[in-house]
């Protein structure tokens, strides 16, 4: 077995979910807190659009993805400019993937995390004197503390098995952008029945490892 063509896929796909549970943690925590405290007309449809990425089939979400930020999109166009590169395959592409189909899961978990809060507790600290930053920092996020680490290692595991979306705009690249399930895609494709069940088994046991992790600290 080549050790390094084994790893870097590993590695790579630890480091673009790392990253992507990050930053869809920041993204989901903000989002839906605010979703929890408002109420407005099209808010159903609005949150109907955050989950639509769980539903979807990941070549779907790829497909969209590439259309809106391809070359010839005015995203794309922008990005290329700003970065003089194109987002599309290349690692921040497979960093996108991650976090669109990951947000859903990390939205609904910090969305039950919040409506589970004794909104008098919140009231309570208004009373003397806090403004809502201080009631969010000090109130409503250490009362939701094993919500945001379950987010965190659901976004971390879905977007370590994300596989459609992922090939549609970042591809298959080695050393760049092939990732784990990329990689056992070819290895299958190529019959390469060995590397495909040692990745088979890496992903296998990290994600065990992670949701055995989640659930002793819910429990």
């Amino acid at each position: 077995m080549n050790w390094h063509e084994y790893w870097s896929p590993i590695k790579l796909s630890i480091q673009i979910s790392s990253l992507s549970s990050i930053l869809v943690l920041l993204s989901g925590v903000a989002i839906a807190w605010w979703m929890s405290r408002r109420s407005f007309r099209g808010k159903l449809l609005l949150e109907t659009v955050f989950m639509l990425p769980l539903v979807l089939p990941p070549t779907v979400v790829g497909f969209l993805l590439l259309l809106i930020l391809g070359r010839r999109s005015f995203i794309g166009h922008f990005i290329e400019w700003l970065f003089a590169a194109p987002i599309i395959f290349s690692w921040w592409a497979a960093v996108v993937a991650s976090v669109v189909v990951s947000f859903p899961l990390v939205y609904q978990t910090m969305k039950m995390g919040f409506s589970s809060i004794d909104r008098d507790l919140e009231d309570a600290g208004r009373s003397i004197g806090a403004n809502e930053w201080q009631v969010f920092r000090y109130i409503t996020l250490p009362l939701t503390f094993r919500s945001i680490l379950a987010a965190f290692i659901l976004g971390f595991a879905r977007g370590l098995g994300e596989f459609g979306a992922t090939l549609m705009i970042a591809g298959n690249i080695p050393g760049r952008t092939q990732t784990v399930p990329t990689a056992i895609y070819v290895a299958v494709d190529s019959g390469n029945a060995a590397m495909a069940w040692a990745w088979t088994g890496s992903i296998i046991l990290i994600s065990f490892i992670l949701l055995l992790f989640t659930g002793r600290k819910q429990s």
